[in-house]
């Protein structure tokens, strides 16, 4: 058994031996891993950041969104069903018809008061009576 092992302990340092002094030591394999793996998270990490960014802002415009046409459906001359509300990273677009320019403008000022909107772009037609 001893001889055994012997053998293959003698065969394991003839094939390190013989090995390339400019090789990779195994110590050298496991550091470069090691710094890939680490770079490889740090990579993740970022990209989940990103796309956890992404998803919020999402949220937020549909928040948006839903806010702005629940206001609409409230005013008595805004319709929520002729208006239609579009938001895209926090800037509401409104398209569609306000029964006068005093409404109109009424709806830019709505859409305006909810928390997160940055700006409107307000594509309505006053309707010609």
């Amino acid at each position: 058994m001893k001889t055994l092992t012997l053998c293959a302990v003698s065969s394991a340092l003839l094939v390190l031996a013989a090995c390339d002094s400019r090789q990779e030591t195994a110590g050298q394999k496991v550091d470069r891993t090691i710094a890939a793996t680490e770079n490889a998270t740090k990579d993740l990490k970022q990209q989940g950041k990103e796309a956890s960014a992404e998803m919020a802002q999402k949220v937020s415009d549909a928040t948006i969104t839903a806010a702005v046409n629940a206001d609409l459906a409230k005013d008595s001359e805004l319709s929520a069903l002729r208006i239609n509300v579009d938001t895209h990273d926090g800037r509401v677009a409104l398209y569609g018809s306000a029964p006068s320019e005093e409404a109109k403008m009424r709806a830019e000022r709505l859409a305006m008061a909810e928390k997160g909107v940055v700006g409107v772009d307000n594509k309505l037609a006053v309707e010609k009576r």
